[in-house]
């Protein structure tokens, strides 16, 4: 078992019921000043909007021109029946023109707002992902993937749909129903007051159901995230539920999380209809008020029927926008919750990082010290290692051994900087690691892990990982080293052959061997082996030992193990209790010394006697 830090992860990073009500301007504005980054396309989508948006202001007073010259028409009889006929065809033709404008320019301007959408997910999506590689080894510690995964891909669509579901369709929204209203008030603004009784109804409910939707996506994104959790673990973990027939468990936790994500789902849409249904009701009974009024100033003589029919197009104009406000809300409260999400996580500041002014780690001779080193994880404040020190030079071997809890594997994260040291520090050929860029000791420092983790790829594409322009000579000689060449080479597609998802293709044993290769290839100056064989059997595990001596014989190297046999050769052997060394030396000078060391000895030796015994025939 290996030291880790605390796993009291949690599936956000903020409380789910804690809603900052005037978060949308800022959200919504960061989201608009990503899209800002294409100012060309953004002018073009612009301009489509506004001239969809002119094109259709332009059909009330084209139809009510039409309907007063057809009623002329109708008056004056056969005196002037040709003009008032040439009138009304070219009235009707602009009217067909507009409409065939407005079509096209909707369609273009609804094109550039997607494409423009697109962009900006795409950059965000790499901006995401770049950053998660960035974010230290503490954060991951604390949030699950699965609230990355949602983060990542759920809430980063909802931001994205912003641009072409709200930025876009309110600048034509603004100027439809900002020109309408104007243009009704200078005709006539008893009737203009009356169609537009409907506004302060309207707004009402679109300014409730805005604040409530802000609640409610947010905690729809929470259950999404949750949901995207259990389903991750499930799959990760589907032989043990197999193995331990937890299929009707998983089903039923699986089962409570959707129907919680219903629930709110549910409440989404009622809030939306909802609005749109008092909206719709107020509208129409503006709509019949005007129709009222304006029919019996029409009869009295006070308007012409087409100016009447110029009011009812205005309204008719206004009704499709009125019911793309609701859109645009449910847009801009789902991109504002959504987007806080994003956000959260990208505006974290890692927190290991190169310091200011850091140089690259030059290759010297190599020698690795702790001097008077402690540690202890932020999250709980428990102390895991104090006052470590001890020193490995090129080609000489320090073992490290423990039992679980004592801070071996910390011991190891600490050397490529996955977590900062809070007391002393550890340094590479004198210079301090803190003062050196990450990707320079990264390089320099090579950690084959317990947890051999492969990638769903080639045999080849793994072992070459860390260098991928790595030659096939160096890749076998790896292989070689970690005594899995052979079994690679009977593969059907020898290095070509994929290993599957986590490398269940690869037994135990073989994927810490292909680990290990893996930390051999690029050849670091500083190589630890975090208990890097406890799945290989004692005879493979002395082949690779072998030939991992003569691959790091120049080399400064720590080896982290539970299995003595593992470490016995090293030059100097540090035993770990609560943090602390409590004993070190060579092997036979701790085993002559009767402390610790020499107990878990004697047990081991116990054990792989008694095991020998049990091994031969009766």
């Amino acid at each position: 078992m290996s030291d880790s830090p605390p796993q009291g992860r949690s599936a956000a990073l903020s409380d789910v019921q804690t809603v900052d009500v005037t978060a949308m301007p800022s959200v919504l504005a960061r989201i608009a000043g990503l899209a800002m980054r294409y100012p060309g396309r953004v002018a073009l989508t612009v301009l489509a909007s506004l001239g969809a948006a002119v094109a259709s202001l332009t059909l009330p007073r084209l139809f009510g021109r039409s309907v007063d010259q057809a009623q002329a028409l109708l008056a004056d009889g056969a005196a002037h029946a040709d003009a008032a006929r040439s009138a009304l065809v070219v009235s009707a033709g602009l009217v067909i023109a507009a409409t065939v404008a407005r079509g096209l320019l909707t369609m273009w301007s609804g094109y550039l707002g997607e494409y423009l959408s697109q962009k900006v997910a795409n950059d965000l999506r790499l901006q995401f992902f770049q950053h998660l590689q960035k974010l230290s080894f503490g954060f991951h510690d604390r949030i699950h993937s699965g609230d990355l995964v949602t983060r990542g891909m759920l809430d980063l669509e909802g931001a994205r749909a912003f641009i072409n579901g709200a930025m876009t369709p309110a600048l034509s929204l603004v100027l439809l129903v900002g020109f309408a209203a104007a243009m009704m008030v200078s005709l006539d603004p008893v009737l203009a007051l009356v169609g537009l009784s409907f506004v302060p109804v309207a707004g009402y409910a679109l300014a409730r159901m805005g604040f409530l939707l802000r609640v409610t996506w947010l905690r729809v994104q929470e259950l999404m995230g949750q949901l995207t959790l259990t389903m991750e673990e499930n799959l990760q973990g589907i032989r043990v539920v197999r193995a331990f027939a937890g299929r009707d468990f998983e089903l039923a936790k699986f089962d409570r999380g959707s129907r919680a994500v219903i629930v709110f789902q549910d409440k989404r849409i009622t809030l939306r209809f909802t609005a749109i249904a008092w909206m719709n009701v107020s509208f129409h009974i503006s709509l019949g008020l005007l129709l009222w009024l304006g029919g019996r100033k029409v009869l009295a003589g006070h308007m012409t029927v087409g100016r009447l029919t110029e009011f009812l197009t205005y309204m008719t104009l206004l009704q499709a926008p009125i019911r793309q406000v609701a859109m645009i809300f449910n847009s801009m409260a789902r991109a504002t919750s959504s987007g806080s999400r994003l956000f959260e996580v990208l505006d974290l500041e890692p927190e290991i990082a190169d310091a200011p002014g850091a140089s690259t780690l030059q290759p010297g001779e190599g020698v690795l010290r702790f001097e008077g080193v402690g540690f202890r994880y932020r999250a709980d404040g428990r102390q895991v290692l104090q006052d470590i020190s001890f020193e490995v030079r090129p080609g000489k071997t320090v073992g490290i051994v423990g039992p679980p809890g004592s801070g071996k594997s910390t011991l190891a994260n600490l050397i490529p900087r996955f977590y900062d040291v809070t007391e002393g520090r550890i340094t590479i050929d004198g210079v301090d690691i803190r003062e050196v860029t990450l990707a320079s000791l990264r390089e320099y420092v090579g950690l084959v892990q317990q947890e051999a983790f492969l990638f769903d790829a080639s045999v080849g594409h793994n072992v070459a990982y860390a260098d991928p322009w790595a030659e096939d000579a160096r890749i076998e000689a790896a292989a070689r080293t970690a005594q899995i060449h052979e079994h690679i080479a009977s593969l059907p597609e020898g290095y070509e052959t994929r290993v599957g998802e986590r490398g269940v293709a690869l037994s135990g044993g073989q994927r810490q061997r292909m680990s290990i290769a893996r930390g051999v290839v690029p050849g670091p100056g500083v190589m630890i082996f975090d208990d890097s064989t406890a799945a290989i059997d004692a005879v493979t595990e002395r082949k690779v030992r072998d030939g991992l001596a003569r691959a790091t014989k120049t080399k400064a190297t720590v080896i982290i193990a539970h299995r003595l046999s593992s470490l016995m050769h090293a030059d100097e052997i540090l035993v770990l209790d609560e943090g602390r060394i409590v004993e070190r030396g060579s092997h036979d000078a701790l085993v002559a010394r009767g402390g610790t060391y020499a107990e878990l000895y004697e047990l081991q030796s116990r054990s792989d006697a008694a095991a020998t015994l049990e091994e031969q025939p009766a």
